[in-house]
């Protein structure tokens, strides 16, 4: 596909990068020369330099007969514009981001009725959604939510004396009591797509699948399921906090944010009034200890400040916080803050990237079959995907046992009439069915891919 980025952030190059790498058609516009050099030597695509909202520019860029373009400047108002102007020039598709708070989901939908935006993305928003799946779903570091809810993948962390350690995978229902799949391991910085036979390690990371039931069920049999969280502190009042606070308070959770900055003290105790609003420094022990962070269900480091959000979560771990989730914006400190006992670590980009991703490539789909939802696992060497089935000779119909498929992949849910079915070699897929299957990335587009 022909796809134009508007905006070389942080999430337009990684966004850049993921297109490119399944061959795409990309060009870039960027108003910064500087971020035009660093971009043009890292990712194989054509750079224009100038405004995303000037009609020329667009041309040059290729608007006129580009299959999409991705407006996603540091700014609302730009990222509107270029879209709309790019669908006047001949675009067929616009993927818009919008960060202000006002434009809540009901909002944006009416944005994308009004302007046809195809797609409005919000990272704060979407980040503050993953982290409140996080804290309603303890013993997990990541949840990844398919066909509305139905099924979950969770991934779990196999720390040092987990009763999963050295446990094979054929006996993992035997000692946990649930029938639970196991999508994916992830070992060494390698993705490996189970077998019956494989043994699990310290040190891995399992993509769990199941209902959210049933994964609290596999979680508690394993000792690994954590108290249900009932309160929250928060650290710093940015736009993710808002957010996140908003959808915390909605469900019963007790929310406190800690913010520095006075001014914004004051206009969070309008933006979220149901919450405890303190003015300080959360750098500042004494700070956290008043505010209950030995005996918060729940920490979550939300500031603009990669380094405190770590050190303060490492501060909260040790004064005994039950749950805690660090939002690291910059890839280079993920592995720091991974590698610091801290439960759950959130990237924005690698939230938004996965959106933008599922979507283009559902698009891009041609065949007579396409999926719905695609996230990235292992760091992009894998992915989870959603998939509709439609009639189709050597695939339906015909037991998963006796199917020929591809070795890289694994069938590891079927929603059938708001059914959460957990497949085995018995298990045949249906006209209809949306199925889950964890793959080595980029091997499946589309049922086809399926099959060998």
């Amino acid at each position: 596909m022909k796809i134009i980025i508007a905006g070389a952030g942080r999430i337009g190059s990684s966004v850049a990068e993921a297109l490119v790498a399944k061959g795409h058609d990309l060009t870039i516009i960027e108003n910064d020369p500087d971020t035009v050099l660093g971009i043009s030597n890292n990712v194989d695509a054509i750079c224009v330099s100038g405004n995303a909202t000037n009609p020329n520019v667009l041309r040059d860029a290729g608007a006129e007969e580009a299959d999409i373009i991705l407006a996603i400047t540091q700014h609302d108002e730009v990222n509107m514009l270029c879209g709309i102007t790019a669908m006047k020039l001949g675009t067929k598709q616009a993927i818009v981001r919008v960060r202000d708070p006002q434009y809540t989901a009901g909002e944006a939908h009416l944005l994308s009725d009004l302007f046809g935006f195809s797609l409005i993305i919000n990272p704060e928003y979407e980040c503050a959604k993953q982290i409140s799946r996080l804290l309603r779903f303890p013993g997990a570091s990541r949840v990844h939510s398919f066909s509305h809810g139905s099924i979950e993948i969770a991934e779990h962390h196999v720390a040092a004396g987990s009763m999963l350690s050295d446990t094979a995978l054929k006996d993992l229902e035997k000692i946990s009591g649930v029938k639970v799949l196991v999508s994916l391991i992830e070992r060494d910085h390698e993705a490996i797509i189970p077998k019956g036979n494989i043994t699990f390690k310290e040190g891995d990371t399992l993509s769990l699948t199941g209902s959210d039931a049933d994964l609290r069920k596999f979680f508690s049999a394993c000792n690994a399921y954590k108290n249900k969280v009932k309160s929250t502190l928060i650290v710093g009042g940015g736009t993710t906090s808002v957010y996140l606070a908003r959808m915390l308070t909605k469900i019963g959770i007790s929310v406190t944010v800690i913010e520095k900055d006075r001014s914004r003290c004051e206009a969070l105790c309008d933006l979220i009034p149901d919450c405890r609003i303190v003015c300080g420094d959360a750098t500042m022990s004494e700070v956290l200890i008043e505010e209950g962070v030995r005996t918060t269900d729940s920490f979550v480091a939300l500031t603009d400040d990669d380094g405190e959000n770590i050190i303060t979560s490492i501060y909260a771990h040790k004064c005994g916080a039950k749950r805690i989730v660090t939002l690291v914006a910059h890839e280079h400190f993920t592995e720091v803050a991974e590698s610091s006992e801290l439960d759950s670590v959130v990237t924005p980009k690698s939230t938004v990237v996965d959106q933008i991703i599922s979507y283009v490539e559902g698009t891009s789909n041609s065949q007579g079959y396409s999926f719905d939802l695609l996230y990235r696992l292992a760091d992009g060497k894998a992915e989870a995907i959603e998939l509709r089935i439609e009639e189709q000779e050597g695939l339906t119909g015909i037991p998963l046992k006796s199917l020929k498929l591809n070795k890289d992949i694994l069938i590891v849910g079927i929603v059938r009439g708001g059914k959460t079915i957990l497949p085995d070699g018995d298990s045949v897929l249906l006209p209809g069915d949306h199925i889950i299957v964890s793959a080595k990335a980029g091997i499946v587009r589309s049922a086809e891919d399926l099959l060998l």
